[in-house]
């Protein structure tokens, strides 16, 4: 780019670009030609100091007068710093410009810059020509001074950021992040802590089980018929067991159980919440010398821990009563399984902190916590030990002559209604009760359905003195049989249509008798007296799975039935239902409900008494003593039916029966034998039925034996004196 000439600027007039002087010539005409208006012309020149060349001539210099003015400095500075805003203004062409300095207007003395003339816009091609000036500029007032261009205000330089806000806002920062996780801390520290600490603790923790001392279970003098003794339980880790098979084997020959079944209980497995099992049983109520066998071997995943074992001293003794528990002491059959919920504890447990692998111990200082395990309460019965073993042994003998039969025997205390005794036959072992059959476990008392037969007309004899239909001094006349819808019943002892007293139908146990006094009685009378004796619902006893038996209701009777109900058929009763019955006869008309339970003893020793028996009363006194007395005739009355069930010194009153056996409501082959008598006769102490199921016949030969055998055996055992009111009076059979 060449170098800017230090003339000023003119155009081809003459005048000087730029100028603010008035653009007129001397003699006050306007230009109309001049080719700078509308143009560069219009644009004032500026000095080097920034203001114009007017402006710098009106300015006086320094110590001189006003109307000196100061002259532009020769220039040495190579171009002009406006040249590029001047450009701008032209068009930005760089045309060769003409006449740079001319001669001086007129009207000026001094020397000015010009600028040279370009060419016109449009001249050169097809562009139009610039727009021009069409009138003249007005003239420019000499009488204004003239005025300064206001002076710049240096830009300010821009403003720093404030250092001293951004440490405020740093160290608000700065102090709010410390605030929360100074919080957080806290939070964690006190709030969630035991949830953190919970989380590794758990992966240590080991449960081990304190199971309950099992209440015992007692006869009536304190001697323990069941009770749980210390014993041993071996326990597996599965997680921990490295030979399965081999620790099965090993093990198998000490604890008696199968290695299939050790395995099966080793194998790994998931509890609920996913994590696995560490704890399984292996054996439970091991014996002491058997478990340290077990702990001598030192296998891996395999430990002993203190356990109890329900030990029955009495082997089967009144084990269809007590019935037996599992190996995690849970009562399964019997009284064991009815008051479960009072002889069960409440098992404790010790959760500790161990170690792991070869640390496997607890931990000193860490977590431990342990739940006493509360002993549970324990049963006194009504059953004295030394009379339920005689009577099992007397029960046992007869029915070794009905093989394949079923026997049950019943005692009961007057007037407390107590059961002193109650046997089954056959029986088992309640110490080991896995080898036995399910039927030799059922308590015949109390699940024996059967038909009583004739010792069911004590109860319609009851009721007919009770009614008054009869008296103990009526006399009927008996035909040998007697027929009911299509059926004939008749007497073993043919009374040939002779009048027949009371005591000797009682005797020869009368069919016909019983069946036409029942007539008198009618079959709704005989039914409400059957429900007040206790037959057809359980007794309450206490033993669970009691049967309730079934009463015929009237509406159901067909003209057979007339006939069989009065003398003991087409009624179900259970062994203990028909003593209960015998046991209200000699508790002078008062029935008394049967119960096994004494008292319950806590594990404190404090002794509660179990709930009151229901009673109720059926006959009166005075009936019930006259009923007893003409009970006394089956025992004395010479070929009566229960002779052999007499006890030697003592008047005993009684009735011998000859019913069926019922399974789901069907007979089965053979026949039912009982005996139900009460002794002293005058002061009835004890009630004690005897039933025998024979499937081929003779129970009576077993029953009434056995009755007299257990009464003699009762009575000196509690050292009733004989009979001191004489002997029985002398009945007679066939008053003339």
């Amino acid at each position: 780019m060449p170098p800017r000439s230090d003339e000023p600027r003119r155009d081809p007039t003459g005048s000087r670009r730029g100028s603010a002087r008035d653009p007129r010539p001397a003699d006050g005409e306007p230009r109309t030609g001049d080719p700078g208006v509308g143009g560069i012309s219009g644009a004032r020149a500026y000095t080097p100091r920034g203001r114009t060349v007017r402006e710098e001539r009106a300015t006086p210099a320094r110590g001189q007068g006003a109307e000196q003015r100061r002259t532009p400095r020769s220039s040495t500075r190579s171009g002009d710093p406006f040249r590029p805003a001047l450009q701008v203004l032209d068009g930005g062409r760089a045309a060769a410009r003409a006449g740079r300095r001319d001669a001086p207007a007129a009207g000026r003395g001094q020397v000015v810059r010009t600028v040279a003339s370009r060419t016109p816009r449009g001249l050169a091609g097809d562009e139009p020509p610039p727009r021009r000036r069409t009138t003249p500029r007005a003239p420019r007032r000499t009488d204004r001074p003239v005025a300064r261009r206001p002076i710049r205000k240096p830009r300010r330089p821009p403003k720093l950021a404030d250092s001293r806000l951004r440490l405020r806002l740093g160290t608000v920062l700065a102090l709010t992040l410390f605030a929360v996780i100074g919080i957080r801390l806290i939070f964690l520290q006190a709030v969630d802590a035991p949830a953190y600490a919970g989380g590794g603790t758990a992966d240590r923790l080991r449960i081990v089980e304190l199971p309950a001392p099992r209440g015992a279970i007692y006869d009536s003098t304190g001697a323990p018929l069941a009770r749980s003794v210390e014993a041993r339980y071996v326990f597996a880790d599965p997680t921990k067991v490295e030979d399965p098979p081999g620790i099965a084997k090993a093990l198998s020959p000490l604890l008696g159980i199968p290695v299939s079944k050790l395995m099966e209980l080793m194998k790994p497995r998931k509890l609920e919440n996913g994590k696995d099992s560490t704890f399984a049983y292996l054996a439970r109520g091991v014996e002491i010398p058997t478990a340290k066998r077990v702990q001598a071997l030192e296998l891996p995943g395999v430990g002993v821990h203190r356990d109890e074992r329900r030990e029955v001293p009495g082997g089967d003794l009144a084990a269809n009563l007590l019935g037996f528990t599992s190996q995690d002491m849970d009562g399964l059959e019997g009284l064991e399984a009815r008051y479960d919920d009072v002889l069960a504890g409440q098992d404790g447990k010790r959760v500790y902190e161990a170690g792991l692998g070869d640390l496997d111990a607890p931990i000193p200082g860490g977590y431990s916590r342990t739940t006493v395990a509360k002993p549970g309460s324990s049963l006194a019965l009504t059953i004295n030990g030394d009379l339920q073993f005689r009577t099992q042994q007397i029960l046992s003998a007869g029915m070794a002559q009905a093989p394949g039969g079923t026997g049950a025997a019943v005692i009961i205390e007057i007037p407390s209604g107590a059961v002193l005794a109650q046997a089954s036959n056959p029986t088992y072992n309640a110490a080991k009760p896995t080898p036995s059959d399910p039927v030799a476990r059922e308590d015949a008392a109390t699940s024996f359905v059967v038909d009583p037969g004739s010792v069911h007309k004590a109860i319609t004899y009851g009721a007919a003195l009770q009614e008054g239909v009869i008296t103990p001094d009526t006399t009927l006349p008996i035909a040998n049989s007697i027929k009911k819808g299509d059926t004939w019943f008749s007497d073993t002892h043919p009374a040939d249509g002779k009048r027949m007293s009371v005591p000797g139908m009682l005797a020869y146990s009368s069919n016909v008798g019983t069946i036409t006094i029942a007539d008198k009685l009618g079959p709704d009378r005989l039914i409400d007296y059957q429900k007040r004796f206790g037959l057809g619902k359980p007794t309450g006893e206490g033993m669970p799975g009691e049967a309730s038996g079934r009463l015929l209701p009237a509406d159901e009777w067909s003209e057979s039935s007339q006939g069989s109900v009065p003398i003991g058929h087409s009624v179900d009763a259970t062994p203990l239902q028909m003593a209960a019955a015998y046991a209200a006869i000699a508790n002078n008309g008062t029935y008394v409900q049967p119960h096994l339970v004494k008292e319950v003893i806590g594990p404190d020793g404090k002794r509660t008494p179990a709930a009151a028996p229901v009673t109720r009363s059926v006959l009166s006194p005075q009936n019930a003593a006259a009923l007893r007395t003409m009970l006394e005739a089956v025992t004395t009355v010479d070929h009566a039916t229960g002779l052999t069930a007499a006890v030697p010194g003592y008047r005993v009153a009684g009735k011998t029966g000859t019913g069926w056996r019922l399974v789901n409501g069907k007979k089965q082959p053979g026949e039912v034998s009982s005996f139900i008598g009460m002794a002293p006769a005058e002061n009835p102490r004890y009630v004690i039925a005897v039933f025998v199921y024979a499937p081929n016949g003779g129970g009576a030969a077993i029953a009434n034996p056995a009755f007299r055998d257990m009464m003699q055996f009762t009575l000196r055992h509690y050292r009733v004196p004989p009979s001191t009111g004489g002997s029985a009076p002398k009945f007679v059979v066939y008053p003339r």
